[in-house]
């Protein structure tokens, strides 16, 4: 059996946005298959006690920004701390992603995580706006339109609903969070941890 990680993304999270590349080439690097399973995360902060960012208190507000700086710097990632079209609502994008997962597989749906992510935090572009999502769709050679379309749709809105429900259920509270053989990681910052379980793993099963 080949080895599997759950991976709940929230699409306008920006520890998303600096973990996104890592992760996916990790898990292609050890021969992980992706789970991917983009969240609704306003409804997991109501079921976990979190708070959206405008009702955290100063001192967190005034943190998040110095880890923000901290990270970008680190990794070389370019990002805008306070990007014109944030906060922004996610539902569009998830649910773009969750389309486009499945007409086109994970892979593509992986790709256009990352353009999406990059398009809010470096490119100071809308992406709770249709023509933006359209645009940055067909960037990668998809059917912007028709995935638009689709991704109003009852199926797209039942595994949305699932993978958030999933999520609750996996004791997320927020994002990124991975699964891998039953043990939880929340966040970018623990790849490293990631890695070695998936290392470990593969050793095992050789």
């Amino acid at each position: 059996m080949s080895l599997t990680c759950e991976y709940f993304v929230a699409p306008p999270s920006p520890f998303v946005y600096m973990g996104h590349a890592r992760f996916v080439e990790l898990a292609r690097r050890y021969g992980v298959r992706i789970q991917f399973k983009p969240i609704d995360l306003g409804r997991i902060f109501a079921g976990s006690g979190g708070l959206p960012l405008a009702k955290r208190t100063p001192q967190r507000q005034a943190y998040r920004l110095v880890e923000l700086a901290r990270w970008s710097k680190y990794l070389g990632v370019p990002l805008n701390l306070q990007p014109k079209f944030f906060p922004v609502a996610g539902d569009p994008a998830a649910r773009l992603l969750i389309a486009t997962q499945l007409a086109h597989g994970t892979d593509k749906a992986l790709d256009l995580s990352a353009a999406i992510s990059k398009a809010l935090w470096a490119e100071e572009r809308n992406i709770a706006d249709d023509a933006t999502l359209q645009a940055i769709a067909e960037s990668l050679s998809l059917d912007g339109k028709s995935l638009l379309a689709a991704s109003n749709g009852a199926s797209v809105e039942a595994a949305y609903d699932a993978n958030t429900e999933e999520a609750a259920s996996a004791g997320v509270f927020g994002a990124p969070w991975f699964v891998f053989e039953g043990q939880p990681y929340w966040g970018q910052d623990r790849l490293d941890f990631l890695e070695r379980a998936f290392a470990e793993a593969r050793l095992a099963k050789r």
